[in-house]
């Protein structure tokens, strides 16, 4: 017992550190009704990868972060300024277009890459359960800056976010950022599934049952650690993979919520989840 608690110290910090910052990200997300850009950006964050490495650098240096977040920027880049145009076209139009390239540009060039299967399932899945305790202090110094930047900004990101009023593009391009900077992180360590997981579900179930941003946020996180804890320690008793398993934990939750509670129609409406007590959080 005392071996697998060591084994699995780490993994289980980093879902701590993971379900943290993608929570709050997910309420945004939510708000702003583009659900599947942390897919896209997450895509996007392996395509960088997976090209440096095509480009033959090794797979543990710092140039693949570096690919990877130029990867990830750019496509912020390219959300921040959509957002002005959705009066013209749909900005989750050009979301599921950027995801649809970065997934075909990732598979042209794993398939001339030795290993190329394993590549493909490291990127979806991760590799949580070999996280080392530097990987997990690494990337809560990462976070933490993301977190402080967030608050130092609140009011202007809130507003961005769940005001009805269209926002400045410095700060859609300022939340883009930051979000593909922790979506890169990410995945380096969870993979593109589960850290869709991570940012989504908690906030979901969270919007079905409380209405201000500070009681989502705080059910959120205890919900995700719950849930990834759960998660980690039956796919280790189980000996199935841990990411993978813990999707799969988190995932199932709304299917059973969607399907056992018919009173969900009155809960969820639609302006309860764009526009929350903004003033409660900041």
């Amino acid at each position: 017992m005392m071996d697998a608690i060591t084994f699995l110290a780490a993994p289980s910090a980093m879902c701590l550190v993971l379900t943290g910052i993608h929570c709050y990200l997910g309420l945004h997300v939510l708000a702003r009704g583009v659900i599947f850009v942390d897919l896209s950006l997450a895509q996007v964050s392996a395509l960088g990868a997976t090209l440096a490495l095509a480009l033959g650098i090794d797979h543990d240096s710092p140039l693949i972060y570096f690919f990877s977040l130029s990867a990830t920027f750019l496509a912020a880049f390219l959300f921040a300024i959509a957002r002005k145009q959705e009066k013209r076209f749909s900005q989750e139009a050009i979301i599921g277009i950027v995801y649809a390239f970065g997934s075909a540009s990732v598979v042209l060039l794993v398939d001339r890459m030795s290993h190329g299967a394993e590549h493909i399932k490291e990127l979806l899945v991760g590799q949580i359960l070999w996280v080392s305790w530097f990987d997990v202090v690494k990337t809560a110094g990462i976070y933490s800056a993301v977190g402080l930047i967030h608050y130092i900004f609140r009011k202007q990101l809130l507003d961005a976010s769940f005001s009805l009023s269209k926002s400045e593009s410095k700060w859609d391009f300022l939340f883009y950022g930051l979000f593909g900077i922790v979506i890169t992180s990410s995945v380096h360590v969870a993979g593109v599934l589960q850290v869709f997981a991570f940012l989504i579900v908690p906030s979901i179930i969270s919007t079905l049952f409380f209405q201000t941003i500070r009681a989502r946020l705080i059910f959120g996180w205890i919900f995700g650690v719950i849930l990834s804890l759960v998660g980690m320690g039956l796919s280790f008793t189980f000996d199935m993979p841990s990411g993978a398993f813990i999707v799969v934990c988190f995932t199932t939750l709304p299917i059973i919520f969607v399907l056992l509670n018919p009173f969900l129609k009155k809960t969820t409406k639609t302006h309860d989840i764009q526009v929350p007590d903004v003033q409660n959080l900041s």
